[in-house]
């Protein structure tokens, strides 16, 4: 049987200036969809994982176009509400060569921004679900979003679905000790939680984390997701690293850690197509 999946996030246009030009430059942009959680889903829905998407979106021309894009990826839309008057947006420059690529939002006050938790009827949305996707972006929308995030894990926990969450820190929308806060009792409990928290520091920023060699990186983290596991109850902990020669070429692998060992991936090297939602 297949599983069901369930995705919970805002949806966003995305306009991006067309042959790799800067907004200044540029005199048309291109409209993408997307968002952290609905790349998930549509992911999902294309490997033939039975994907539903949780959203709100507004009862206008640009709502039907969200509902048309992820109905064409397979997404079920039986889970999403309308209303509110705009979508959330954001203006992409895609980076290339030394130049990095560069996000300017414009989601404030958005239908998402604004849904209340009560408005979400949990009990259908996860009715025969297996799993519930979210990731960080969507509770640092705010308040309402903390609270439908919060009563969303509450259920699953209460109903036995898993959970996985990626924490996706967004420096433009809130602070890292906001999103530590907040995100440290969102995870409690998950069954997988994609990135990870150093419970073990107070910093007031997030900061890169450079390591001399590959001891000294198992080393830290073992220490690090080690305090996660027992401080959160968190099963699972996987996460990404990341190396930019370039914007345009990067490399890639990633882990999984159970507690008491990492599964490592190879280390892949590949040209950037377009970084959003990889």
């Amino acid at each position: 049987m297949n599983k069901k999946v369930v995705c919970l996030g805002e949806i966003m246009m995305r306009l991006s200036p067309k042959e790799n030009k800067r907004l200044l430059q540029s005199d048309e942009l291109k409209i993408y969809f997307g968002g952290a959680e609905a790349n998930v889903a549509v992911l999902l829905a294309n490997l033939g994982v039975d994907s539903y998407f949780a959203t709100k979106v507004p009862e206008n021309l640009i709502g039907e176009m969200i509902l048309r894009y992820l109905r064409g990826n397979n997404v079920k839309d039986d889970c999403i509400i309308k209303g509110g008057e705009r979508v959330g947006l954001y203006y992409f420059e895609q980076g290339v060569g030394s130049r990095n690529s560069t996000v300017t939002y414009d989601r404030k006050n958005s239908a998402m921004w604004e849904a209340n938790v009560n408005e979400f009827d949990f009990e259908s949305i996860f009715k025969d679900a297996d799993w519930f996707h979210v990731s960080g972006v969507t509770p640092a929308l705010g308040k309402n979003n903390i609270e439908i995030v919060k009563k969303a894990t509450e259920y699953c926990k209460a109903n036995g679905i898993k959970i996985s969450i990626d924490l996706n820190y967004r420096k433009k929308l809130w602070s890292y000790p906001e999103f530590k806060e907040v995100m440290s009792e969102l995870i409690r409990d998950a069954h997988l939680c994609i990135g990870w928290i150093d419970l073990l520091k107070d910093e007031k920023e997030l900061s890169a984390i450079a390591f001399k060699n590959e001891e000294e990186e198992k080393e830290y983290f073992t220490r690090i997701l080690t305090h996660m596991k027992k401080e959160l109850n968190v099963k699972y902990i996987a996460t990404t690293i990341r190396t930019t020669p370039s914007t345009s070429r990067n490399s890639l692998r990633g882990f999984i850690f159970d507690g008491k060992e990492f599964i490592n991936s190879d280390e892949f090297e590949f040209d950037i197509v377009d970084r959003v939602g990889a």
